[in-house]
């Protein structure tokens, strides 16, 4: 970013800074040509940073007024071998660093002892060590009146606590080890105050799964217990409530996280390895009492509202325009923003805003940004960069086109606070520095402006200290007041600052080797279509189009940078889930079927195992052989299905058989736009038809039967008519050659009698045979009947 502090090395504002700087540049004439007699100067040493450590743990208050005590406290450790002696800790007073780069330098060697610092105030303010034994910290604090600092006018000045003492190899005193930093000086009100946005961001990982309970409340099941650590107190997320709530910030929101923590504060599931657990009543509790103080927090103040699951917009830019459906997604995400913060926090959020990670743009980011609805996007200077005269930081504000705004945050502010803040030292190092820019941007020239800072997306509990103290600071000190978020993008652009997104080839390649693949897209899209397929079946579509359209949307966060396994796993287990889900509406497979006639019935049984019920399924049975088997007189037929939830429907087909043999049938289950569903159950129907030889066999037996029956009557008839004419010439019980018969019969009776056949007799030409075969007892074959 241009500016006063970079261009040529000259200062910002020589108007605001002219008057006290008349004299020391004419008391630095005769210095100036006493150097111009010296010999060019060596080539630039390492930095040395001494044989002692100090670290400044304390400096307060951090930017200093008329009658205040600064107090400088933290530790000296001797680094080296020798023991330090006649040692003490002593504070300098640089010069003013009159530009932002002077700053960067000055931060990039705070440790060298060689380089100057002005000298030591001395006197009682200093605190004294006989010896520092080596590996060992000694304590120091040391309070000196503002007055003793002799400062001049408003400005950053370099400030540095250092130890100098002797050692046996070198003794004499010298400066051993230094730290320095930096010291904020407004003296009085500034006539101009620059106005600053901080972006206060709540956001934080993917915690919650597509799966929910069977129940009515579809129990939610979270991924693991790290939210319930966040939510904790002392957690990353307990303090960025406590730390924001008391300063004047604007709240960006990922609506995902509300939804979760909301999630929270009814009964869940916890995976925890190959199982789950419920959430416990102390779990719940946390999360209750964290939404209760966001609520509370963010009631009058700004909010912002992120599109759901904060889509990785530069992932989705470079590699999933291109797969059929991604920025529907998008579009998805945003659209549920509003609603479910305003369901949760009673607050009516922006949704014009859009944050590309670490606000790196492109024309291409630029059209996703603005595709879902955004006119304003976050980009940050050391992506927008000034490519003008600029001799200042302009105002965040820059319209790019076709409505469209880049609200640029200042890439110095923004990334004051990354990096390890665990120690104290580190933590006051980069507040004195984030104060020390914010002070030089308000000194460049007396046009008013408005600057936005947009931190890093999750910040540590460490990294959220620093940033409050160093807000608490600037929003009580004498040169920044607060401004909204939509103020500052609404604010009157700077005309000479750059307009120009840089090209797609200058997107940091850093940020590129992190971002989703294509294939990722490609896998979210597959997992939209199998849920397009599973839901026209369902009786209540609801149940799994809103956890897995949100599942779909966390598929494409940004959270998701830098842990491309844990991606992947959450994808798959997406789509496993609801693989899961799709398959509990089935056809029970069949074993190879008989069909003995020339028609019957196949049934064919669909199964619901889902606790809600199916429609709109038709079940189609094909037969690939349908010249020897038919279905409902063509090779194939179709009847609708619906099915309440946990159970099952038997359909029956009509079938007609050709031919005798095996015949091979395929059941299928469609949605009513065609689409199969399931998988389809493939089984043999074995065809027994009645040929025309047998009905020859059956005719003859018949004919048989008939003939029998004719001569029986025959015979018959004559028996009555001989009985009609009286007994014959022998008479009865006479045989026909005179004699009796010795059984007392009559060779009538006997002749009738002969034409009679006893169960025991063998069977004669004429007895009847049945037409079907007896039925046996025994075990039908592994063939499934079907019914007739």
């Amino acid at each position: 970013m241009a500016e006063a502090a970079d261009f040529q090395g000259t200062s910002a504002s020589p108007a605001r800074r002219w008057p006290w700087r008349t004299g020391a540049l004419l008391a630095g004439v005769p210095l100036l040509a006493a150097l111009v007699q010296l010999p060019a100067a060596a080539p630039a040493l390492a930095a040395d940073s001494g044989t002692v450590s100090v670290a400044l743990d304390t400096l307060t208050p951090s930017a200093p007024t008329d009658g205040d005590t600064l107090t400088v406290s933290g530790t000296v450790t001797n680094t080296g071998k020798q023991a330090v002696t006649d040692a003490h800790v002593g504070l300098r007073v640089g010069p003013e660093l009159t530009t932002r780069s002077s700053i960067d330098s000055a931060t990039r060697n705070s440790s060298d002892v060689r380089g100057g610092t002005g000298s030591e105030i001395g006197g009682k303010y200093v605190e004294k060590f006989s010896k520092l034994t080596p590996g060992v910290a000694e304590p120091f604090s040391i309070s000196v009146p503002v007055d003793e600092l002799n400062l001049g006018n408003s400005g950053v000045y370099q400030f540095a606590a250092s130890l100098s003492g002797e050692t046996s190899a070198q003794p004499w005193e010298q400066v051993l080890g230094m730290e320095r930093t930096f010291l904020p000086w407004q003296s009085d009100e500034a006539d101009t105050k620059t106005k600053t946005t901080y972006l206060w961001p709540l956001v934080s990982t993917v915690q919650m799964t597509a799966e929910t309970g069977s129940n009515e409340q579809q129990t939610p099941v979270f991924l693991d217990d790290a939210l319930a650590k966040e939510l904790s107190p002392g957690g990353r997320l307990d303090q960025l409530l406590s730390l924001g709530k008391d300063l004047d910030v604007t709240w960006v929101i990922d609506p995902d996280l509300l939804a979760s923590v909301d999630a929270m504060t009814r009964p869940y599931q916890v995976r925890t390895g190959d199982t789950t657990r419920a959430g416990t009543l102390e779990e719940q509790a946390l999360a209750k009492r964290w939404l209760a103080e966001l609520q509370g927090a963010v009631a009058d103040k700004e909010v912002v509202a992120l599109p759901f699951a904060d889509p990785d917009l530069a992932s989705l830019a470079h590699n999933g325009t291109g797969v059929t459906g991604s920025l529907s997604h998008l579009n998805e995400a945003t659209d549920v923003a509003a609603t479910t913060v305003r369901t949760v926090l009673h607050v009516t959020p922006s949704t014009d805003f859009a944050w590309p990670v670490n606000g790196a743009v492109d024309p291409s980011i630029m059209k996703v940004a603005t595709s879902a609805g955004a006119h304003r996007v976050i980009a940050r200077s050391d992506s927008l960069q000034e490519t003008g005269s600029l001799t200042y930081t302009p105002s965040s504000a820059r319209p790019i086109g076709g409505g469209t705004t880049a609200v640029v945050a200042d890439a110095r502010l923004s990334t004051a606070f990354q990096g390890d803040l665990t120690r104290a030292s580190a933590s006051t190092l980069a507040v004195q520095q984030f104060l020390a820019q914010s002070l030089e941007i308000n000194l460049q020239t007396d046009k008013q402006r408005s600057i936005v800072v947009a931190p890093q997306r999750m910040p540590s509990g460490s990294q959220a200290q620093a940033m409050a103290e160093a807000l608490t600071t600037l929003q009580s000190g004498k040169w920044s007041e607060s401004e909204s978020l939509a103020a500052a993008a609404a604010a009157k652009p700077d005309p000479a600052a750059t307009t120009t997104v840089p090209s797609t080839s200058k997107f940091p390649s850093s940020l590129r080797k992190r971002e989703l693949p294509r294939t990722a897209f490609q896998q979210i899209a597959t997992t939209q279509d199998k849920l397009d397929s599973f839901k026209v079946v369902l009786s209540d579509q609801s149940r799994v189009v809103t956890p897995f359209g949100r599942a779909m949307n966390r598929e494409m966060s940004t959270s998701w940078r830098g842990r491309a396994m844990e991606a992947i796993d959450f994808r798959s287990d997406v789509v496993t889930y609801l693989d899961g889900l799709t398959d509990q509406v089935q056809l029970i497979d069949k074993s190879e079927t008989k069909l003995s006639g020339r028609s019957a019935t196949i049934p064919v049984t669909v199964q619901n195992d889902l606790v809600q019920g199916v429609d709109h399924l038709m079940l189609r049975l094909t037969s690939l052989s349908p010249k020897r088997l038919e279905i409902g007189g063509s090779p194939y037929s179709e009847q609708p299905v619906k099915v309440s939830g946990g159970h099952s429907q038997t359909v029956k087909f009509t079938t007609t058989a050709k031919a005798n043999g095996k015949a091979t049938v395929i059941a299928q289950l469609y949605t009513q736009d065609g689409r199969p569903y399931g998988e389809p159950v493939t089984f043999d129907v074995k065809v027994t038809e009645i040929t025309a030889t047998v009905m020859l066999v059956i005719g003859g037996g018949f004919l048989l039967l008939v003939l029998a029956g004719f001569r029986m009557y025959t015979q018959r008839k004559r028996a009555a008519a001989r009985e009609a004419d009286g007994d014959g010439p022998n008479g009865a019980g006479q045989a026909a050659d005179g004699t009796e018969n010795p059984d007392g019969t009559d060779d009538r009776l006997k002749e009738e009698s002969g034409t009679r056949t006893r169960a025991d007799d063998p069977p004669q030409p004429s007895d009847l045979t049945p037409d079907t075969a007896a039925e046996s007892a025994d075990p039908s074959g592994t063939g499934e009947r079907v019914d007739r």
